[in-house]
């Protein structure tokens, strides 16, 4: 027993030391720079392809900042699949307000995988007039230096700058939820991986070298994955080249969530997660407190300690570095934040399960499968 409390207490204390470790990093890399990137005035000339699909509720928000960016030299495309979609007279009436902005909105869809937003931004892709491409989810609130800051990530070796969302302004205890997900969780595993060398894309910013990705076999390379960040990834690395995420992130306007929303958007990337790189996601319990706080207990009734003056100290070190996190970016921060954290730690290992158990995900309304041998809408591949 001494053996296993000991073995329980060495697994405790290092995941332990890799949350504070971890917790330092983001602390570091997920601040905005305090000081503004070069402002490129003489810079690339970029495209800015938007997928759109419906209406969230900071949908105005977040596509009115991108005529507020303070860059010379860009162009903006919005891509949706359908005229009778009812953003489009939001995109139509302010592509009007701000006509000292080159944008478009491009409407149809051409189907070269099962990936509805990939479909959708393919036709802005071919039209897209510049070298330089950034293509960014509509629900991600672009500050006026998003182009300087994705620039100024932008070294040699890169292949790709993406940037993971973080949440912002929830209303409701489940938005407040999926920050907890978002934020604290999320993101800080992200820039810790990409701190490491071992960045990997997020599908809601994506900054190319349009030359890069057609030496990789052009947009239809991301075709090659259910999710186009996965795809994104393999393709970079394959190429000989890294991804680098943007420090700061860029934020995502949450708004009211529902329960339902929360748990299904969390089973999607999981999912997703699950069929791109299952071997990564296989190890995603080691990431999250339970396993550690169960070694913690174990250790602490085998050494004979007091298990719940550990099991306190434990939680106040694990749950006090989140909080120090937040507080020193600013990120979203509450009395209900510790017990939000402590839900999704739990839910974490049901979540993880579940995705195991299933192939079937919803993205916006529609219902997708990652069933082998069927298109991913759940039809047998060769019919419609």
């Amino acid at each position: 027993m001494d053996a296993l409390a000991l073995a329980a207490a060495a697994f405790a204390a290092f995941a332990l030391f890799v949350h504070l470790a971890t917790t330092l990093v983001a602390a570091r890399r997920c601040r905005v720079p305090s000081e503004r990137p070069p402002s490129f005035e003489n810079g690339p000339s970029v495209t800015i392809i938007r997928p759109v699909c419906g209406l969230d509720a900071c949908e105005e928000a977040t596509l009115r900042s991108t005529f507020a960016l303070d860059y010379p030299h860009f162009e903006v495309l919005f891509c949706c699949a359908s005229r009778g979609d009812p953003v489009v007279a939001l995109i139509e009436r302010l592509i009007a307000e701000h006509p000292q902005t080159r944008a478009r909105l491009l409407i149809g869809e051409e189907r070269i995988c099962e990936n509805p937003k990939l479909n959708n931004i393919v036709k802005g892709w071919r039209a897209a007039a510049h070298a330089w491409i950034a293509i960014v989810d509509s629900n991600v609130a672009m500050p006026p230096d998003f182009l300087q800051r994705l620039l100024a990530t932008w070294r040699d070796g890169t292949g790709l700058v993406s940037a993971p969302p973080v949440g912002w302004r929830p209303q409701g205890t489940c938005a407040e939820l999926e920050c907890a997900f978002l934020n604290t969780y999320q993101a800080r595993w992200q820039y810790a991986a990409d701190s490491g060398g071992l960045g990997f894309a997020q599908g809601k910013v994506l900054f190319w070298r349009r030359s890069d990705l057609e030496r990789a076999g052009g947009i239809q390379a991301l075709a090659t994955e259910i999710a186009e960040d996965a795809a994104a990834t393999r393709v970079v690395r394959a190429l000989g080249l890294h991804v680098r995420l943007a420090d700061g992130a860029f934020p995502q306007p949450l708004g009211m969530r529902t329960a339902r929303q929360v748990w299904s958007r969390q089973l999607r990337w999981a999912r997703l997660r699950r069929a791109t790189f299952p071997e990564l996601f296989a190890l995603e319990p080691l990431s999250g407190l339970m396993l550690p706080l169960l070694a913690a207990i174990v250790a602490a009734q085998g050494l004979e300690y007091d298990t719940a003056a550990l099991v306190a100290a434990f939680l106040a070190l694990w749950l006090g570095a989140e909080a120090g996190l937040a507080a020193a970016i600013g990120w979203h921060l509450t009395w209900r934040s510790p017990f939000l954290w402590l839900l999704r730690e739990l839910a974490l290992p049901v979540l993880w399960a579940q995705a195991w158990l299933g192939n079937g995900l919803s993205w916006r309304g529609q219902e997708m499968s990652l069933e082998p041998g069927t298109d991913g809408l759940g039809a047998p591949l060769g019919r419609s």
